[in-house]
């Protein structure tokens, strides 16, 4: 991704998709066409962001500013009025007890959350590798293929307590000692790719 004065995220999960968020997309990019403003954006499609219910959202940075229910009509207000005046779009801002609240951090909805998995969800694009090496990815993975061994990796998994995530809460780290434990030539992965629920993509 390169540097530009304005990150654009807009929310693609399947909420703000069903909301029309890439009839936004496509109309930022006609009006920042328009503006001559296409060097100066970078629009970035984004897991969900979260609050679904004030789908589409977008988050424009550095300002961290968060718009809710946005419409491709609003497209030409936001470039008017923020990128290229600098103002915010008041009307678009999240509203709770009768305080503006500007910014994705200080949404109530994420008050309590420290996420760990996701903690990148809503910031970087998640069909770029590029983007997720950029912020870390795939660390743990060469750490172990560098510095570990196959039972050191088992012990970190044990004391994790990382169990699964069905009915019965199996430890891991007790089919992971199994399959290493076990003397074969060949060893085989059988892997459930799809749990079914639907709307459910979590595999």
């Amino acid at each position: 991704m390169s540097l530009k004065r304005i990150d654009l995220l807009i929310c693609c999960g399947s909420g703000c998709v069903s909301a029309g968020s890439l009839k936004i997309k496509e109309r930022f990019h006609e009006v920042l066409a328009e503006h001559n403003l296409t060097n100066e954006v970078n629009i970035i499609e984004t897991g969900c962001m979260g609050p679904c219910d004030y789908g589409p959202v977008m988050v424009i940075y550095p300002e961290g500013i968060f718009y809710k229910k946005v419409s491709p009509e609003d497209v030409p207000e936001i470039v008017a009025e923020h990128f290229i005046k600098g103002r915010p779009v008041a009307r678009l801002m999240l509203q709770e007890e009768e305080k503006t609240i500007s910014t994705h951090k200080d949404i109530p909805f994420y008050e309590k959350q420290i996420k760990v998995a996701l903690e990148n969800c809503g910031y970087i694009n998640p069909e770029s590798l590029e983007e997720y090496i950029a912020t870390g990815g795939y660390e743990a993975l060469a750490k172990i293929l560098t510095e570990m061994k196959a039972q050191d990796v088992i012990n970190v998994i044990k004391e994790s307590g990382l169990r699964g995530r069905g009915g019965g809460g199996f430890p891991t780290h007790i089919k992971w000692q199994m399959v290493h434990d076990k003397q074969a030539d060949q060893k085989y992965i059988i892997c459930n790719g799809d749990e079914g629920d639907p709307g459910a993509f979590m595999d």
